[in-house]
């Protein structure tokens, strides 16, 4: 059966490709337009193929009760982060003009109705949907019928709840990839949860899959990618002297090229069975043992660990796993020592 794969702008995504790292932006140009071109910029001289962002209408987003909800990774509301944060349409527009004329590709996660038919208007080749949204189910349901490929982000929920966003996407015919999340900012190393992931890759094994990392380096990724990951994402920055919520779990500019390099290394390295490569045959002619002989043997003497044992190189008849079956046996001929021994020397 072949492996599951998504396209994203001509972009396949999969076991049979190289993972796809995503570079998100998400909110820490903190409002500018300037410094989120700034950090497009970074991300391209890091070779990274997708830029996200987030996309807040903020008014549609939350009620007023979000004045008073205050995330753990900051000390003012989730209401006044984003409403300082947010691009108005016009700027998200130049941003995504911005990253696709630079031969990147844009995606957002929108955060409500209006931030989806906005992001529609602008005509995305994906949505990235975040762990928040994951059990959302009317806001998946309007953007599943959109028909574009979707990345859902499924931190903070559990098999089932995926099941029924996955239904969704589903039912619309629309292709999505699962992304493990832990949504602590930044994330200890003891809650990655590889495990959470395979179990997500267990319970839909025709779905791409992979993770939306927050810890403090490239590590969790990495063990992601030797896991079967097909998807890398991590907050970005063009550099750590920013302010702002995300930060702190953002990689800069070469931490995100040593993770693009990186990862496509490690998944040259997945797969494979328990067998010998056709190109160790070089190293096993030498470093493999024959049956030999080690004293001047007559023909009708009997062998013994006295008169033969096992040496290198592997290039004689008798591999050393079968030397036991020799031991007992009769010489055919008269044999020198030194001798590599064939089956037609004994019987």
């Amino acid at each position: 059966m072949p492996n599951p794969f998504i396209t994203v702008a001509n972009r396949k995504i999969g076991l049979d490709f190289p993972p796809l790292v995503i570079a998100e932006i998400g909110i820490n140009h903190e409002g500018s337009l300037s410094v989120a071109k700034q950090m497009v910029d970074a991300a391209f001289r890091a070779g990274v193929e997708v830029v996200k962002h987030q996309t807040h209408i903020v008014d549609d987003e939350m009620s007023s009760a979000a004045k008073k909800v205050i995330p753990g990774n900051a000390d003012v509301s989730i209401y006044d982060i984003m409403e300082r944060c947010a691009l108005n349409e016009a700027d998200e527009m130049a941003l995504k003009a911005y990253v696709e004329n630079k031969g990147m590709i844009f995606i957002s996660t929108p955060f409500s109705r209006a931030a989806a038919e906005r992001l529609e208007r602008m005509n995305v080749q994906a949505y990235k949907i975040g762990s928040g949204e994951c059990n959302n189910y009317p806001l998946l349901e309007h953007i599943a019928q959109f028909g574009k490929p979707v990345i859902l982000s499924t931190g903070m929920n559990t098999i089932a709840s995926v099941k029924k966003a996955v239904a969704i996407f589903d039912d619309h015919k629309v292709p999505v990839a699962l992304l493990h999340t832990t949504n602590l900012y930044p994330t200890p190393a003891h809650l990655v949860r590889f495990g959470a992931m395979m179990a997500l890759h267990e319970a839909f094994p025709d779905k791409v899959f992979g993770l939306s990392d927050h810890t403090l380096n490239n590590n969790a990724c990495l063990g992601a990618v030797a896991l079967g990951a097909s998807i890398l994402e991590r907050h970005f920055t063009d550099h750590k002297e920013r302010t702002g919520p995300d930060i702190v779990c953002s990689m800069d500019e070469q931490a995100c090229k040593s993770l693009i390099t990186n990862s496509k290394e490690i998944a040259l390295m997945r797969g494979g069975a328990k067998v010998a490569a056709e190109e160790e045959q070089v190293t096993m002619d030498f470093a493999f043992a024959t049956v030999c002989s080690i004293a001047p043997i007559k023909k009708g003497e009997v062998l013994t660990k006295v008169n033969i044992w096992v040496k290198r190189p592997g290039t004689g008849e008798i591999l050393a796993e079968h030397f036991k079956d020799i031991l007992g046996k009769v010489a055919t001929r008269d044999i020198k020592a030194d001798e590599q021994l064939t089956y037609n020397d004994v019987y």
